[in-house]
C-alpha cells in the first residue's frame, strides 16, 4: 500500500491521539476518555471536535466504522490508518532523539 504521507503529516496532537486510541475498536465516548488518560490529561477532546475528526478520518479511509448499536458507533483503524500512525510515530521519535541529544537549550 502506497500512502502519500505528505498529504496527512504532520498530524495534529489531537488527531494522533485519536488514531492511537483507535488501535482497538472504540466508540466516541471511549475515545475521549482514552485520549485524556493516554495524554495524562494534556489533551481533552470534546464531542464536536471528535465527531468532526471521525467524519474526516472516515472519508480519508484512515478509520472504519465496525459497529453501530443504537446511537453508539464503534470505529477502528484501517491498514492505511495504521501505516500513517506508524510513520507519524517514527517522525516523533526522530524529534525526541534530537531533543534529548541537544543539551544547549536544556
Amino acid at each position: 500500500m502506497s500512502i502519500n504521507y505528505k498529504k496527512y503529516l504532520p498530524l495534529t496532537e489531537s488527531t494522533a491521539y485519536i488514531l492511537l486510541a483507535l488501535a482497538e475498536p472504540l466508540h466516541g465516548y471511549g475515545v475521549m476518555q482514552k485520549v485524556e488518560t493516554m495524554s495524562q490529561g494534556t489533551v481533552k477532546i470534546g464531542p464536536g471536535t471528535l465527531y468532526g475528526a471521525f467524519s474526516t478520518l472516515e472519508k480519508e479511509a484512515l478509520i472504519i466504522k465496525v459497529e453501530e448499536a443504537k446511537r453508539r458507533k464503534t470505529y477502528t483503524l484501517t491498514e492505511k490508518g495504521k501505516a500513517l500512525l506508524k510513520e507519524h510515530i517514527r517522525r516523533v521519535e526522530i524529534l525526541l532523539e534530537n531533543g534529548l541529544s541537544t543539551k544547549d537549550w536544556q
